[in-house]
C-alpha cells in the first residue's frame, strides 16, 4: 500500500523585498516570510480535507533549514517607479471537514492589498462552488453581517493573505509575495 502525503496543517505567510537586484529582492522577501532557509516545491490548490489552520509563529517553528515543504504562493515583481503591485493567496473552507478546499493565488499590477485579497477570496470561493456544481455570484452570495460564503446552503468561510508594495522613486527591484505553508505532523 502506498502511503500519501496528505498535509494536516497550514500557515499563512507574507513578504516584500527591496533590492537593486531582482533575484536578491526575492531574496529578501522570503526572508521577510520566515521561508528562505526552506527548499520550496510549489505545489496547486488544493486545501486538504480535515487541515488545521496554524498561525504563522506555530508553523515557523515546524520547519528546519533546508526541509523541503511545501506551498501555495503568488509573488509579484516590479522595478517601475511608483508601481503599485500585490500578491495575494486566499482560501475557501468547506463546513465539512471531510471535504477538500481551495486556495487560490493572486498577483496583481495596480491593485491595493485590500482589492487583491477579496479577489483572491472570490476566486477561490468560487472554485470551490464549481466543483461543488453550484452557481455562484459572488455579489449576492455574501453575507456581509455574519462575514460568510454561502454556497448551496454550505458554509464557507473564506479568508486570505496579502502582501502590496509600491515601487520607489529609486526602481530598485521590489517583490511581494504570499504564501500557504503545507506542513505535515
Amino acid at each position: 500500500m502506498t502511503k500519501t502525503l496528505v498535509p494536516s496543517k497550514l500557515f499563512f505567510t507574507n513578504g516584500v523585498g527591496v533590492h537593486r537586484e531582482k533575484l536578491q529582492s526575492f531574496e529578501l522577501a522570503l526572508r521577510d516570510a520566515g521561508i528562505a532557509t526552506l527548499n520550496l516545491v510549489s505545489v496547486s490548490s488544493i486545501y486538504p480535507p480535515g487541515c488545521k489552520i496554524i498561525s504563522r509563529k506555530r508553523g515557523e517553528e515546524m520547519l528546519e533549514p533546508g526541509q523541503i515543504a511545501f506551498v501555495v504562493m503568488s509573488r509579484a515583481e516590479s522595478n517601475e517607479p511608483h508601481r503599485m503591485i500585490a500578491a495575494s493567496v486566499g482560501v475557501a473552507v468547506p463546513r465539512d471537514k471531510r471535504m477538500y478546499g481551495y486556495l487560490s493565488e493572486h498577483h496583481a499590477y495596480g491593485q491595493t492589498g485590500k482589492e487583491a485579497g477579496d479577489y483572491a477570496e472570490d476566486l477561490a470561493a468560487s472554485m470551490l462552488a464549481s466543483t461543488l456544481g453550484v452557481e455562484f455570484d459572488e455579489n449576492q452570495s455574501w453575507d456581509e453581517k455574519r462575514q460568510l460564503w454561502k454556497i448551496s446552503n454550505k458554509i464557507v468561510v473564506t479568508r486570505n493573505v496579502t502582501q502590496s508594495a509600491m515601487v520607489g522613486r529609486d526602481a530598485r527591484w521590489t517583490t511581494v509575495i504570499s504564501a500557504a505553508m503545507l506542513l505535515f505532523d
